[in-house]
This record gives structure tokens, sequence and C-alpha cells, in this order.
């Protein structure tokens, strides 16, 4: 048997887009690297891109979310999940807003020791903002309402120098483990000086937004317990990082100094949990970093800063709400098609006979690819060689794997969410557009609202079924369709992608599909025959139906 080890196969086409985008030191708008799950995002970035980012004059900034998601990151041993991250425990916030705060101040550090970023640039850009004289006069311990100050009104320091005070002052408590990654032994005094002065003013920036943010504390408890939206206490927690970008976008030079920030799975900041009621929630710190790092490229241009993600949000949705269409480059990655897999499959991994099957049950998926060899190369398979088992046998295997580990929990988290549906319709915090005549959720029961939920996402698998599991969202006919709350419900948790061209909602990969037959198939056999003949009602005299939309205006 051929047991070659799996490679990373290059993307020409794709890498050129990226390549072509992070070559400009600035630019007005972040790239959306976007794709259903299992496309080869991630690789496409670490193994094929990031090595060349970070050569030269170029330096690029990693944040991964999930790396703090322990069960679900490769980096602990584990895979990235199929569905999505809501089915996952969720990270805190404020590890989730280090992670992102540690990666930028050590790219600012970089800049510093090339001398790119001076104490007077950090000066300049922090009293652009921010306006730290009161913060100052706090970390100096000068209390500028004394009757001093009142009485020697011409003594009084400006805000230079406060500034100038205070940078001398946390300079000279710069720690050598503080200033190790930026002072060499080569270096002048002179040199050394300057560089302490910068790495001095720069953690005093830091102090300066941490004491801005101690007086926001108060207003943001208030906020949290109250509800509702500010756009200046949502800023307020973005302050830091937001500042490091533009300091860092100011600084970029070509050919000299090229700093880039890659931010995988950016949806996850969405979810995040709170520890107290002093910050801002996930979803608002989520919406004020991105429209900050939108409005610095549009007004000043920024670094290049790319975010990659599966959610199908980010497809087309996400520039909708924050704006219009095309305020972020869209880059949509589904990995290879039939053809180009069957040119880097075929003969190097799998015969031409266990491609067939693979194309007819799996498709192209990358992921699908790898997993499936893996499972044909392991122990178990080879044993079961010796017992005339055919490929069939692991095709069968591996879509069991799917089924039990992946479609059935994000299925029983989808009938949550539908039951939660129907007590908020029944309390009344369901719109009425989202409940118009003829829905067919539009009455759901007082009681017995486990099995109302599980009859309307069967009959939604089954009218996605009769589309061909293809359904254009772009057009008013597809209204009824994405306000339909089982299509909401699978989206959440990840079977379905919304993919931008075309403007498809399918689901993630042609496996899925089969799975979500074969869980229709098993519910509609273990119905009894009182929820049997409420299913064929609701099916027949109320049922979805879609296929209209399978093809409009594509």
């Amino acid at each position: 048997m051929n047991s070659r080890p799996w490679r990373i196969i290059p993307r020409p086409l794709m890498e050129t887009v990226l390549n072509n985008h992070v070559q400009h030191h600035r630019v007005p708008q972040p790239l959306i690297l976007h794709g259903p799950r299992g496309s080869g995002k991630t690789t496409l970035i670490l193994d094929r891109l990031f090595e060349k980012w970070n050569s030269g004059p170029h330096i690029t900034g990693y944040v991964d979310f999930a790396e703090s998601i322990k069960d679900y990151h490769p980096k602990h041993g584990y895979s990235y999940p199929w569905t999505s991250w809501t089915m996952c425990p969720q990270p805190k916030l404020v590890t989730l807003k280090t992670q992102l705060e540690n990666c930028l101040e050590s790219m600012t550090e970089r800049a510093i020791k090339l001398g790119t970023i001076s104490s007077q640039q950090i000066f300049t850009t922090i009293n652009k903002w921010h306006s730290p004289t009161t913060a100052l006069n706090r970390i100096l311990n000068v209390n500028s309402g004394s009757k001093t100050h009142v009485i020697h009104k011409k003594n009084r320091l400006s805000t230079p120098k406060l500034w100038d005070t205070a940078v001398f002052k946390f300079s000279a408590g710069l720690s050598k483990q503080e200033l190790d990654g930026v002072l060499d032994k080569s270096i002048t005094v002179e040199e050394s000086s300057y560089y302490k002065e910068a790495m001095g003013a720069l953690k005093l920036a830091k102090e300066v937004i941490r004491v801005q943010e101690k007086w926001r504390e108060n207003a943001i408890r208030d906020l949290n317990n109250k509800g509702g939206f500010s756009r200046s206490l949502a800023n307020s927690a973005t302050d830091w990082p937001c500042l490091l970008l533009e300091l860092l976008s100011l600084a970029a030079e070509v050919d000299y100094f090229q700093p880039k920030l890659v931010i995988n799975n950016i949806e996850i900041l969405k979810n995040a949990l709170l520890e107290d009621d002093k910050t801002i929630c996930g979803s608002m710190y989520h919406d004020s970093l991105i429209w900050r790092i939108v409005a610095l490229g549009a007004n000043e241009r920024c670094l290049p800063v790319i975010f990659v993600t599966s959610d199908g949000y980010y497809s087309y949705k996400a520039a909708i709400d924050f704006g219009f269409p095309d305020i972020f480059i869209s880059r949509e990655n589904f990995g290879w098609t039939p053809a180009e897999a069957k040119l880097h499959m075929v003969d190097d991994y799998f015969s031409q006979s266990e491609w067939q099957v693979i194309a007819a049950v799996l498709g192209p998926n990358p992921r699908h690819l790898f997993e499936v060899y893996a499972l044909k190369l392991s122990n178990d398979y080879q044993r079961g060689i010796n017992y005339e088992s055919t490929f069939e046998d692991i095709m069968d295997l591996y879509l069991a794997y799917l089924q039990v580990s992946v479609v059935n929990p994000a299925m029983d988290k989808a009938l949550l969410l539908l039951e939660r549906f129907a007590v908020d319709a029944q309390s009344g915090k369901i719109s009425k557009d989202k409940l118009q005549y003829g829905a067919p959720w539009r009455h759901p029961p007082q009681k017995d609202i486990a099995i109302w939920a599980k009859i309307q996402l069967m009959d939604f698998v089954q009218s996605l079924i009769h589309t061909d599991f293809v359904v254009n969202y772009f057009g008013d006919p597809s209204l009824e369709f994405l306000d339909d709350p089982a299509t909401v419900a699978l989206l959440e948790v990840g079977l379905l992608y919304t993919q931008r061209d075309l403007s498809f909602i399918r689901p993630v990969t042609r496996g899925f599909e089969r799975c979500l037959v074969r869980w229709l198939v098993q519910e509609r056999l273990n119905l009894s025959f009182k929820n049997s003949i409420k299913y064929h009602w609701q099916r027949y005299l109320r049922g979805r139906y879609y296929r209209h939309l399978k093809l409009h205006n594509k």
C-alpha cells in the first residue's frame, strides 16, 4: 500500500492574491479570508506564506483566538472543530484581549529596535486621541487641584513637560527583562538612551490608557446593567490595541519595516465570556475593533490586516452591518475543485476507484481527504484488510464518525435554539415581522416544545433536500428563508455556510449533506405514531418549500 506522507500542496492563485495585498506597507482596507471549514485557510497562511511574511523587512503578527480553547486546537494536540465555535467552551474576553495586545506590543518593540518609533511619536499619537494630561498628573502623583497649583498657575507643567517627566521616571524603572529584546551589546550609549526612552514611553502610554479605562469602569457597569450601546465606552476597550496599530502603521516603511497582522478565528471574539461587569461584552469589543481598523485604513491607511474565518457571517452580512458591501476586501477560499483534487490525490494518495467513491460521498474538501487518508493508513484499517474489507468500509466508518461526533451534537444544539425561539415567541420577544401570516413556525405550542422543535427541524431538512442543498439568499424571495429559525440555528451551529460568490447557503461539505439526510431518516424512524402524524401534517399543510430559491438570481 502507498503510504506517502501528506504534503501541503501550493495554491498559486490565492497565494498571489494574498502576497500582493501584504506587499503594500499601508492599505486602505482590511482583507477577510473566509471559506467553509476544512478548506485549508489556516494551512495556507501558516505553512505556505507565514515564513515569507517574516523575512527581510517584513514582520507578521499572528493571533489565533482559538488557542485558548485547548480541547480544539492543534497547538494542544487536537484538531479544529468541524462545527461552529459556539459548540465549544467559550474563552474569556480578557484572555483574547491580552493575546492580541501582547502580539502588537512585541511588534512595536521590534519597531523601536529598528528606530522607526520614538518617544515623541508615541506622545504625538496618544495626545491626538486621548488627552493624557489628567492621567499623567495622576501617574506622577501631582494633585492638580491643590492650593499650590491654584496660586502658582504660571508654574503648571504643560502636557509635553509632564510627558517628558513621566517618560524619564518610567525609563529609569525599566527592568533588564523589558530591555533584553531591544538593547544589544554592540550599540552605543546614545542609542541605548534612545531605545530606553522609547520603551519607557511605550510603557507610559499603556499606563495612561489603563488609568483612563479605570475611570470608565462605573459607566461600563451601568451600561451592562441597563443594556444598550455606547460608542465611546466600546472604543475605550480597544484604545490600546488600536493605538499600537496606528503607531505601527505610521512607522511602516517600504523595504525597511513592513508590519502586517493576521487574526485567525475572529468570530470567537463575538461570544467571549466576561469575568465581571467592568468590561464591555465580547460582541461590542469585536465590533469596535473591526470598525476602528476600518476607520484607520480609510482615514490614514493602516498596515495590512487579514481576518481569517470560517463563519459565513463574514461572507456578506458583516460588510452590510459595517457600512456597505465593499468595506472589506473579500477573498473566499473553497479549497480545490473536484478536478484539482483528483490531479493532486489520484495515484499519490488514492487509487482511481477510491477517488471515485470519495468524490461521490465527501467531495474535494481538503480536510476530509486528509482525515480519510489518515484513517486508511491507521492500524485498524490495516487489520481490516485481512478480512476482505473494501474502501467503501472505510468511507462508512468515516461517515459514522462525522455523524456521531459532529452532526448529531450540532443538531441537538440546533434543537435547543429552536426551543428557545419558541419560548421567546410566546413571551413576545420575537418581532412580528418574523412571525408573518403563513410562516411554518408562526404558532409554537404552549407545551411539547421539544417535539415542535424537532418537527420544525425535520421539515427544514426535508425542504433543503428538495433544493439539492443549495438555496440562493440574495433577493426578496429569500427573506422567508433567512427569517426561518431553523436556518438561523443551523448557521449558528456551523452545519450550513453562507458563501459570497455565488450567493448560496449550503452545507459545509458534501459529506455533511449525507449526514443530514441520515439524521432525518433516523429521526423519522424514531417518531411515535402520534408524532409522525404531526410531522406529516406540518409537512403537507404548513411545510417549507424553498425549491424556487435554488436558481433565483443565479
